[in-house]
């Protein structure tokens, strides 16, 4: 039997040991299976208590199940659902007792959900928001993948893909019915008319989205600066946890540490590199070479000093804010001005806290910035951005060749109807479907 046909199962809850812990199955089997573990196919989508048993009528456990006969399901195919203890004895001996049976498999990560998306009970857009709201750190990052799991970009491509249909349908009956005179011109007027209704919609998506997509991966913010400045003190304020060593020791950071923060909503990874200075350590140096790649690719870059440092030693393209650390101490005196005008400049104490709300809060604003209206945005992926862009440039070329032909512009509304289809995934997205449901936990 292929993979595909055969039934699946896998613990869809939390690692044991837990309270409960809940066991789903998916394929035709599921309803032999619970008729043999639990005696009796329970009534559908009805909670029954029942005493779970093996082939050799061994109990396994005290158990509620839940049966959800196909295509009624979130998979589209027969499910059940097993509640039980969550020990890790009990879910051996259930795990054993489903492996029993013919053409019964533990599943792949994601398979789930893949299921449920070949048959038809989600599109590819709200495949990859449930995917983003499994994965969600934030608050802002989960109102935006639940946007998506309820079909927010699907249900507008869906509508886009059918009127770009109908104007396809309109042009090639004009074609058909060239030899009729006035036929084709009435025809394609209103078609092209529908075009270019439908781009300026999809270019008013494109250049409304700002980074919407960047909230998946979030904002990354270096702090970077000469050695025993304070910088794992600061990293430590901000995770409001001891995340990284601190000693009066230079050199004490040698790789990259990251901690990931949520500032009002909004995802940070904060990274606290190795001092950037000049040293005859290996181990030293591959910290330094390391805390500058990190620095040039991060969206915002903290330089740290002390009252003493005035050097910049940074190259990256990120913006740069001067932070003056060890405020507290009496040697402190004001930090000469370099850098480029209008540079942001900040005074703090790492150890005793004094400045550091301030510096918060001006992360939280420029995150702000950074990500811009993330409200109610319908792209969450670089991928949906790059067919709506295909999309919109075949649209483009339609209107631009109609004079040349109408042929060439029905070839162009066909290509922009296959890119929305390959955007929700019913069309020619074989080769990146196992690329996407992969990322998924095992269970979903």
């Amino acid at each position: 039997m292929h993979p595909r046909d055969q039934t699946i199962f896998a613990l869809s809850s939390g690692r044991p040991p837990s309270a409960i812990a809940l066991v789903r199955v998916s394929g035709s089997q599921a309803g032999k299976i619970v008729t043999a573990l639990a005696g009796k196919l329970p009534s559908p989508r009805v909670a029954t208590r029942a005493l779970l048993g093996d082939v050799g009528q061994r109990p396994i456990d005290d158990a509620v199940v839940l049966w959800f006969p196909g295509p009624a399901s979130a998979t589209g195919e027969d499910v059940a659902e097993f509640h039980v203890h969550g020990g890790r004895a009990v879910l051996a001996a259930l795990f054993a007792a489903l492996s029993g049976f013919e053409d019964v498999r533990p599943a792949e990560p994601g398979e789930f959900t893949r299921r449920a998306f070949e048959n038809g009970k989600l599109d590819l857009t709200e495949a990859e928001g449930l995917d983003d709201l499994i994965h969600a750190d934030t608050d802002r990052q989960r109102r935006q993948a639940l946007r998506q799991l309820k079909g927010l970009l699907g249900d507008r491509a869906r509508d886009w893909r059918a009127r770009i249909i109908e104007a396809a349908a309109l042009i090639e009956a004009g074609i058909d019915f060239s030899d009729e005179g006035d036929v084709p011109a009435e025809l394609i007027a209103p078609a092209l008319a529908k075009v270019k209704a439908l781009l300026v919609e999809i270019e008013e998506v494109l250049a409304g989205q700002g980074r919407s997509e960047q909230l998946r991966d979030g904002l990354v913010v270096a702090i970077a600066g000469p050695p025993n400045v304070g910088k794992s003190t600061l990293m430590n304020q901000l995770a409001r946890r001891e995340v990284a060593i601190v000693s009066p020791h230079a050199g004490t950071t040698r790789d990259v540490i990251e901690v990931q923060l949520d500032l009002d909503g909004y995802p940070v990874t904060v990274i606290d590199t190795a001092g950037i200075r000049e040293t005859d350590d290996p181990v030293e140096q591959e910290g330094v070479r390391r805390a500058r790649a990190r620095a040039a690719d991060a969206d915002l870059v903290l330089w740290l000093a002390d009252s003493l440092q005035t050097a910049f030693d940074h190259d990256g393209a990120a913006p740069i804010w001067r932070v003056r650390n060890k405020i507290d101490l009496e040697a402190a005196r004001p930090l000469a001005e370099a850098g480029a005008p209008g540079l942001r400049s900040f005074d703090i104490s790492a150890s005793r806290g004094d400045g550091v709300p301030e510096l918060i809060a001006a992360l939280v604003d420029f995150a702000q910035r950074y990500f811009g209206g993330t409200e109610g945005g319908l792209i969450s992926r670089t991928r949906q951005r790059k067919l709506l862009q295909e999309t919109a440039t075949s649209l483009q070329r339609c209107l631009a060749v109609v004079g040349e032909g109408e042929e060439l512009a029905a070839e162009e509304l066909r290509m922009a109807a296959l890119s929305l289809g390959r955007l929700l995934g019913r069309v020619d997205v074989e080769d990146i479907l196992d690329v996407i449901f992969r990322e998924f936990c095992v269970g979903k």
